[in-house]
């Protein structure tokens, strides 16, 4: 299995191999975030790649937006878009190495992006990052799981199993407002940490 450390995300993106990037924020995402209310809202976006959702969120007034990514290029890709988003709150680091917590953390597919040994250590990173009663929300992919990635697949069966002792399952659907190649293939989540 090819080792996912940082000089190969660099090379995806050096090389623009980064099939996962839509160009734009995805339908399922832009429809959770319309409706949420509070803009002070603190939230992270782990393994934000070009980051169409921290751009989307910024441009509709919440001001408490962070994005990590391990990679540099793409968070200078999204200052390039949004010359004035706050450079502190671009994070070029490790996410198993974040030190701080949030109300909500944006999950587009970056879990399915890492190599699955590390599928525990997200579910635990992930609660230290969260606040009391605080959420992940976004898309998880579902197909077979497989050893050629990322992204790496998962089920719903697997999601429960892995998250049920930490969070609680409030939604885990397949997403109805896709973008057309992701038809199917998407789960919409909410897990509120316990």
């Amino acid at each position: 299995m090819t080792n996912l450390n940082r000089d190969f995300w660099k090379e995806r993106y050096t090389t623009n191999q980064i099939g996962w990037d839509t160009g734009t924020i995805t339908t399922p995402l832009k429809e959770y975030i319309d409706q949420l209310k509070n803009k002070e809202t603190k939230i992270l976006i782990p393994g934000a790649g070009n980051s169409y959702e921290a751009e989307y969120l910024h441009n509709n007034g919440f001001t408490n937006v962070f994005v990590i990514d391990l990679v540099k290029a793409p968070l200078d890709n999204l200052l390039h878009r949004v010359p004035n988003f706050p450079k502190a709150h671009l994070l070029h680091g490790n996410f198993f190495a974040l030190e701080d917590t949030f109300d909500l953390i944006i999950e587009q597919t970056f879990y399915c992006a890492l190599q699955p040994n590390l599928r525990d250590n997200y579910v635990t990173k992930m609660t230290e990052l969260l606040r009391e009663n605080g959420k992940i929300a976004g898309l998880l992919f579902q197909f077979p799981l497989t050893e050629q990635g990322p992204p790496f697949g998962g089920s719903k069966e697997e999601y429960i199993n892995r998250f049920h002792k930490l969070f609680r399952i409030k939604t885990l659907e397949t997403a109805y407002n896709y973008i057309k190649p992701r038809e199917g293939n998407e789960l919409f989540i909410i897990f509120e940490k316990k």
